[in-house]
């Protein structure tokens, strides 16, 4: 029994471990159909809109019908208390409806159809916003993979370079302080590794919380290839007026000022007094009982809304100046993504598409020359530190590209760059 529990143990433990070594090997549009399926703000949003729409519901709707009735609390002829004869004692019954006027439920249901609007418009700027996180995200992690593939060799490279060299001093063929020099760069290079895996893991995290993946999925990211079309094909103005047109939040500052001066219609309209309608049945020991018809008008002498009346128009100020605002941060966004887009592009277009390549595969030669003592190791070192560099570089400069016309899709609201 006991060895029965234990193997039982021992197989749910490798299971476990065996699950967290899962590894999802994801695409950029994979991750996107996942982002809008599954990512928690959206859905939370979402939620937002549909308690809009139910306020619609709430405005719709009528007051209901008042209904009251009286009878005495003691009759001193039939000593009786809450007595309840229709014949002997007192009996009244009111039926009332409060009537709304000067168009105060259509003001309601204008004002909350515009709210629906506000939610819908936080819902396509959020999806904007988390959308060019998505992308930048996982470029910059992808990118950052392709210079951790290189590291990764070079450290093999350097292992295998130490293991030479210390079999070389063991037989006097070389100075101690050479592989003193490799093993710091060894370190060096090890830390810097170990670093920039970090800041994977890291863009990596960000990734599995924007498309709801287990933390312990292990992301393996695969950048189709990437060919945007040249930015000098597109003019400062074109991409403005396309900013001005699809921008959410824009729509949602537009939007704001709308629903702040139907506030204003609907405060006005609160000042004016609403109509009580009643109706009255009442039967006290008479020959004749007592049908009536009573109407109820507060008299607005004192309180005419004016707080309220004054709040909304203070409002309708603040959305205006919130809307400028907007503009102008819109226009300013626009413009420095467009002149970062146009030096990006200019950069790579710069480049020798070969030069990574060609750098890559006299970085090999020139460490198995170093190996067969054809070059000194300051040679080695030297050429070493320019080949990280270019790596480095080149991913940076690939993924500056590609990021500023991500930056151009996000800051003129539509997808120019596909």
């Amino acid at each position: 029994m006991k060895k029965t529990f234990a193997l039982a143990f021992i197989f749910m433990v490798l299971t476990k471990a065996g699950h967290t070594q899962n590894t999802l090997s994801l695409t950029l549009p994979e991750a996107e159909k996942r982002f809008l399926k599954e990512n928690y703000q959206l859905l939370a949003q979402n939620y937002n809109i549909e308690q809009a729409k139910a306020e619609i519901i709430t405005a719709k709707l009528f007051d209901n019908p008042e209904i009251s009735q009286e009878n005495y609390l003691y009759s001193t002829s039939e000593k009786k208390y809450l007595g309840t004869s229709y014949n002997t004692g007192y009996y009244s019954l009111e039926v009332s409806q409060l009537i709304k006027l000067a168009g105060k439920r259509n003001k309601n249901i204008q004002l909350a159809n515009t709210g629906v609007k506000l939610e819908e418009y936080a819902y396509y700027d959020l999806i904007r916003t988390l959308r060019y996180e998505l992308r930048s995200t996982f470029y910059k992690s992808y990118y950052l993979q392709q210079s951790a593939a290189v590291y990764k060799d070079q450290i093999a490279a350097l292992n295998k370079l130490l293991a030479a060299s210390e079999q070389q001093l063991k037989q006097g063929n070389i100075a101690g302080k050479e592989v003193i020099r490799i093993k710091s760069l060894l370190y060096s290079v090890n830390t810097e590794y170990n670093s920039l895996k970090n800041d994977i893991e890291e863009l990596n995290t960000n990734l599995k919380v924007l498309i709801h993946v287990p933390a312990q999925t292990l992301l393996q990211l695969v950048a189709e290839p990437i060919h945007f079309e040249s930015l000098k094909d597109k003019a400062y103005t074109a991409l403005l007026d396309s900013a001005k047109t699809n921008r959410a939040d824009l729509k949602y500052a537009q939007t704001a000022v709308t629903h702040a001066q139907q506030n204003l219609k609907l405060q006005k309209a609160m000042a004016i007094p609403d109509i009580e309608l009643s109706m009255v049945y009442t039967s006290q020991n008479m020959p004749d009982k007592f049908l009536g018809m009573g109407v109820k008008l507060p008299l607005p002498l004192f309180n005419r809304n004016q707080g309220e009346i004054k709040k909304a128009k203070i409002a309708i100020d603040a959305q205006n100046n919130n809307y400028y605002q907007q503009e102008n941060l819109l226009e300013n966004e626009v413009y420095k993504s467009y002149i970062a887009a146009l030096r990006a592009q200019e950069l790579y277009d710069g480049m020798d598409k070969n030069f990574n390549h060609d750098f890559t595969q006299m970085m090999s030669d020139v460490t198995a020359n170093f190996a067969k003592r054809n070059i000194s190791l300051i040679e080695f070192l030297d050429f070493y530190e320019s080949f990280k560099n270019n790596v480095l570089q080149y991913n940076q400069i690939r993924f500056d590209e590609i990021n500023t016309k991500e930056e151009i899709n996000y800051v003129t609201g539509t997808n120019i760059f596909k």
